[in-house]
């Protein structure tokens, strides 16, 4: 990445190896007495936790415009904190009061930073101590180094969504990154302590479906997010005032352009965000039919509070969703949106684990036979 300045770095590190101090002495401290299945798992959820509240306040780095609070990476004008950059700072605050660039959005965009680098050092943890285990009967040592690799991916997104200038096509393949890392931290704990759940097999294929258009409807969030193109619906169920606005749908799906522009240089216009909302509740209609369908899948096999769990996610992301445009995009309705997908995600992740666990246990049928 040119233009980077590295000298920072070891400080910014540094930093992050304070704030994984805290939750690590709390695991060492807790599980100390617990056999190492369980204090695996229990570091594990613990980074999960995090994790988890790491992408929410992604969001709210995001959606506060403090993705350029510190223009620079890794560290803030060179350096490790705002503070050493008070200066910088406020000159460019001078120019423009309400940003990019302020003292506060600043300090947002830095506390990411940390955040993120404390929860590597946590997988980093992690992985030393799956290789360490590595002779006992503990899921195989790769996976922590798959996921240590994994955070080390995303950390190249989170460098590059800055010194790329909040590329859209960047800023999303980091949200899902993020999102991905929080699924191989889920994952890795069910395969610590299985806990298979017996259901019948339609209730896999209705998991399968739902998680596809899960999926789809968050990259299509991601994009509305990252393209800026909430607000150019103010009105829903209609849009502008039609039901079918002028959409431009090839250039808002235009993957490779800078934000707010077109392919040739010039502004994105009013059809192609247009588009890019319209898709985001097109998907909606799909993702919210799919998700209730393994809800009531789910309630007929007996499993209620599962059913419940996924209609009450659900519900919330349709409120949060349409609270965000016909309030103006608010900062909460937002953050509930954003934290609402990941919670929905870590939901249909570990039930996945679970209906997957309860297939591996069954008897294979050759062996039933003999």
């Amino acid at each position: 990445m040119s233009g980077v300045d590295w000298a920072p770095l070891l400080e910014l590190l540094l930093i992050g190896l304070a704030v994984a101090a805290v939750p690590l002495a709390v695991w060492i401290w807790k599980a100390k007495s617990g056999d190492p299945r369980s204090r695996l798992r229990a570091l594990t959820l613990l980074t999960l936790f995090l994790t988890f509240d790491l992408i929410v306040f992604g969001a709210f780095t995001r959606l506060s415009d403090s993705g350029l609070g510190c223009p620079d990476w890794p560290g803030c004008y060179g350096q490790a904190s705002p503070l050493g950059a008070r200066a910088e700072i406020a000159a460019e605050q001078a120019l423009r009061p309400t940003g990019p660039v302020t003292h506060g959005k600043a300090w947002v965009e830095m506390v990411h930073r940390y955040w993120a680098s404390g929860v590597g050092f946590l997988i980093l943890v992690m992985a030393g101590v799956a290789w360490r285990w590595r002779r006992l009967p503990l899921p195989h040592p790769g996976w922590s180094a798959l996921t240590l690799a994994w955070v080390l991916v995303q950390g190249g997104f989170g460098a590059l969504t800055v010194t790329w200038k909040l590329f859209p096509a960047i800023v999303t393949l980091h949200l899902l990154f993020g999102l991905g890392l929080m699924v191989l931290l889920a994952l890795h704990a069910e395969r610590l302590q299985p806990r298979p759940l017996h259901l019948p097999p339609a209730v896999m294929g209705l998991w399968w479906a739902a998680g596809a258009l899960l999926w789809l409807q968050i990259v299509l969030g991601g994009w509305v997010s990252t393209n800026y193109a909430v607000l150019i619906c103010s009105d829903f169920p209609t849009c502008q005032g039609r039901w079918w606005p002028e959409a431009d749908f090839s250039e808002g799906f235009r993957l490779w352009r800078e934000l707010g522009r077109e392919a040739d240089g010039g502004w994105l216009a009013q059809p192609a965000l247009t588009a890019i909302h319209l898709a985001h509740r097109m998907g909606a209609v799909f993702a919210t039919a799919a998700l209730l369908a393994l809800a009531w899948s789910l309630r007929r096999a007996g499993e209620s509070r599962w059913a419940v769990v996924f209609a009450v996610l659900v519900g919330l992301q349709v409120f949060s969703g349409v609270s965000n445009v016909v309030l103006g995009w608010p900062l909460l309705a937002a953050l509930l949106h954003s934290g609402g997908a990941a919670a929905l995600v870590l939901t249909w992740t570990v039930l996945g684990a679970r209906l997957h666990a309860a297939r591996q246990a069954q008897p294979n049928w050759r062996e039933a036979l003999a």
